[in-house]
């Protein structure tokens, strides 16, 4: 057997076999919705019909016994039993029921049985007792294919008072109910109903034959109905794969069925995100390309000026030489920043978490920050609402707090101010940064936190940095599970708010 045929008996196995498989699913309930009801009705029909045939036949054979019972009472059968006609009459019965007629007499003795096996014998049963007492019973023995009734023969003329000097009497004399002073005797028969039996098996028959006709339909009808309401999925998932693929990279569309666009829907949704990120990757590559070819550019244009000249005084050597190591160190802190923010991304940095005094932490990075600030006449105040103690990683909350600082008072102006505020709740601790600077438009709000972006280029150039800071804080901050808001006035400068929990929130 070829690989393509065992890969179709497979993928046959798996769409129609396999119960993990929706048209599988579909076929199953569809076939097992058609068949129990057609057996149950099967059974419903044949269980009604053999009642209604029973209740039947057992109405006719009463309606008989009960006019032959007359006919003994007439002719004082049960105490001749004589008469010819009576006798033709019972034997006729029995034949044309295929049965058997016992009659029994007030002293519970057979006088007459069509079989000729029991008669002059005492029977004494639950149901001959109950017939002297009026009661005419039938029982329907559905295993042994027959049917016993009881009929009393009641004398309405003759009728005696007070309980008859009778077998029957003094078998009952004890009982609560006292027999029936009208009743001389009882009819006991039972009557065979193998007819009725055959008229079940001819049924059953044709039934078998009407079911299977109707499974095969049913069966039918479910392999249709799973290949048609499956076809949709089966279409979004050729669609996906051509996505995948490659052949294709537009939007899907299958209104087949609210399920499927819905599906449909959410894949979209999902195809347009792969193309921003796309997009994102392609432009911050170009980005990282741009910003690790500048650097070079510079030292290789340096260098290309001081081999182009002979005797270059040992100052100007100096200088270039100055100006190399400068952009070396533009290049090694774009490649630090890089690596921080790559490793961020993918959360290869795992969280060192530790309890922290947050003031503490404060106090040291803006110590370390002020030489900076004083060069461009920038004051720095720092003001602590409470003490914070919290749960963080304190490299990366580090790198939080000196980033927002610093690029405060990198983009501030001359005898400018930065204000950093700490402050907690029950919750989370806040770390907010204002500073007097020059402020961002509103329209560059959004894309601050984006690799390399810059909202003023050429002052970003003059003042130094990778364009990487704000992007490297955000990430710090979400792997903590807080929040970033900034809102600022172009010309008067930011404020940017950190929001983390006091107590770290394991992802």
């Amino acid at each position: 057997m070829s690989r393509n045929s065992i890969e179709k008996i497979k993928k046959i196995f798996h769409q129609y076999i396999s119960l993990r498989s929706l048209r599988a699913r579909i076929f199953l309930i569809v076939l097992v919705v058609g068949i129990v009801p057609s057996i149950a009705m099967r059974y419903g029909i044949m269980r009604n019909y053999e009642e209604r045939a029973v209740e039947q036949r057992t109405l006719t054979v009463q309606n008989q016994l009960n006019i032959l019972a007359d006919h003994l009472i007439n002719e004082d059968y049960l105490n001749t039993r004589t008469s010819e006609v009576i006798n033709a009459e019972l034997d006729m019965l029995s034949n044309l029921y295929d049965g058997r007629v016992q009659v029994i007499s007030g002293n519970l003795r057979v006088i007459k049985d069509t079989y000729g096996i029991s008669e002059g014998k005492t029977i004494i049963s639950e149901e001959v007792i109950k017939c002297f007492m009026g009661e005419s019973l039938s029982n329907y023995d559905a295993q042994n294919g027959y049917i016993e009734m009881t009929i009393p023969i009641i004398d309405n003329q003759n009728s005696v008072e007070g309980v008859q000097a009778t077998a029957a009497g003094n078998v009952i004399a004890g009982s609560v109910k006292q027999p029936d002073p009208r009743v001389k005797g009882v009819m006991l028969t039972s009557i065979s109903t193998g007819y009725i039996a055959d008229t079940l098996a001819v049924l059953s028959r044709k039934a078998m034959i009407l079911e299977t006709l109707m499974i095969m339909g049913i069966v039918t009808i479910a392999l249709i109905l799973s290949i048609i309401l499956t076809r949709p999925f089966e279409r979004v998932t050729k669609a996906i794969n051509e996505v995948k693929a490659g052949y294709s990279n537009e939007s899907i569309s299958v209104p087949d069925l609210a399920e499927t666009e819905h599906i449909v829907d959410a894949f979209n949704q999902l195809l347009q995100r792969m193309k921003v990120l796309d997009d994102s990757r392609q432009e911050f590559v170009a980005n990282v390309s741009h910003e690790l070819k500048t650097p070079l550019t510079s030292m290789k244009v340096l260098a290309d000026s001081l081999l182009a000249q002979e005797n270059v005084p040992a100052e100007l050597y100096q200088e270039f030489m100055e100006d190399i190591v400068s952009e070396i160190d533009r290049e090694n802190q774009i490649i630090t920043d890089l690596l921080a923010l790559v490793k961020m991304d993918k959360k290869v940095s795992a969280l060192n978490i530790a309890v922290i005094n947050i003031n503490d932490l404060t106090e040291l990075i803006l110590k370390r920050l002020r030489p900076i600030a004083r060069k461009k006449d920038v004051e720095v105040v720092f003001e602590s609402v409470r003490p914070v103690v919290a749960e963080v990683d304190e490299v990366k909350m580090t790198l939080i707090m000196s980033n927002l600082v610093e690029n405060a008072i990198k983009y501030n102006k001359e005898h400018g101010w930065v204000k950093v505020v700490l402050d907690a709740d029950h919750q989370y601790f806040t770390f907010e940064v204002s500073d007097s600077g020059i402020g961002i438009p509103e329209d560059c709000l959004a894309q601050i936190y984006e690799r390399f972006y810059r909202v003023d280029k050429s002052h970003s150039r003059e003042i130094g940095g990778t364009g990487l800071g704000l992007a490297i804080t955000k990430s710090a901050v979400l792997m903590h599970r807080g929040s970033i808001t900034v809102t600022s006035t172009e010309g008067e400068g930011s404020t940017f708010l950190v929001k983390i929990p006091l107590n770290y929130i394991a992802q």
